[in-house]
């Protein structure tokens, strides 16, 4: 897996723990989002990136699609 070559912004809570459960799982970025699209969100990869790295706020559609991929309650998004 690749590394951050920048640092974290501050438009999101979520992005950097979601980045991490991602990881965790052994899922690519390409991967993820690919299973988000199946699961009715449509996100290009660059707005993901953008979301991980905190770069821009997540809306409520991404965060609900998020926690369902990862089998997770939205809640857990923010720990």
């Amino acid at each position: 897996m690749k590394i951050r070559k920048r640092e974290y912004g501050d438009a999101n809570l979520i992005g950097k723990h979601v980045e991490k459960l991602r990881k965790e799982r052994r899922i690519s970025q390409k991967d993820f989002i690919a299973r988000l699209q199946v699961a009715g969100l449509d996100i290009n990869p660059t707005s993901y990136s953008k979301l991980e790295g905190q770069v821009r706020i997540a809306t409520d559609k991404e965060v609900l699609a998020i926690s369902r991929v990862l089998d997770l309650p939205m809640e857990a998004l923010f720990a």
